[in-house]
Parts: structure tokens; C-alpha cells; sequence
């Protein structure tokens, strides 16, 4: 139902930034709660942050809080990941998640219902 499509991944170096777009289309953006999950080679698919329909609430997983700020401009129905102090261990296909027709963020991957393709973040050690 929701379409999304991800943007910006690339290759940098430890400590610096990189920033991800998910577009979405289909729905109503703003009664979507939006997360990314990240997936490394071998490991299972983790939670990184979401983001309320409105925006008046965010969640972020332990091993980048204070790293990473997740938003979303609803005018353009696009969300966004902010990654700055890039580490060798956040390296791992990005994925963008949505959660229509609910109010309450959920960190566990089964709760969304869409996703995106992915998209490479490498950082190099």
C-alpha cells in the first residue's frame, strides 16, 4: 500500500556524516509512523529509530542515541535519518519502514508493514 524508496547511503570514513531519504507515496504520510532498521551481513535485522506521523516523538535505539536524528517533513512526504559520528560497526544495509494507520511507535521489524529496498551505508575503520 505504501511505497517507499530509500536514498543516500555511500562509502565514508569513521566520523563522518551521511543522511538518508525515504519518499513514500501511498497513504497518508502523516498518519504514518516511520522508522529504519539496519541489517549487517550475518546479523539480524536491528532497530535504529522511528518517528511519529506528527513528528512530536521520536525512539531511538541504545547504539545510536546521541549519533543519529530521525525526522520527516510531511509536505514532502519524505523521512529522513541524520548519521554523524559514523562508526565502523553501523556499516549495513538502511531500510525505511512504515506503520500506517497507527499512532504508537514499535521497535520490533514484524510491526511495519512496508519497506523499502535498502540502501548501502559502509564506513570504513
Amino acid at each position: 500500500q505504501v511505497q517507499l524508496v530509500e536514498s543516500g547511503g555511500g562509502l565514508v570514513q569513521a566520523g563522518d556524516s551521511l543522511r538518508l531519504s525515504c519518499a513514500a507515496s501511498g497513504g497518508t504520510f502523516s498518519s504514518i509512523v516511520m522508522g529504519w532498521f539496519r541489517q549487517a551481513p550475518g546479523k539480524e535485522r536491528e532497530f535504529v529509530a522511528a518517528i511519529s506521523g506528527s513528528a512530536s516523538k521520536t525512539y531511538y535505539a541504545d547504539s545510536v542515541k546521541g549519533r543519529f536524528t530521525i525526522s520527516r517533513d510531511n509536505a514532502g512526504n519524505t523521512a529522513y535519518l541524520q548519521m554523524n559520528s559514523l562508526k565502523p560497526e553501523d556499516t549495513a544495509v538502511y531500510y525505511c519502514a512504515a506503520r500506517p494507520g497507527y499512532l504508537t511507535i514499535m521497535v520490533s521489524a514484524t510491526a511495519y508493514s512496508s519497506w523499502g529496498q535498502g540502501t548501502q551505508v559502509t564506513v570504513s575503520s
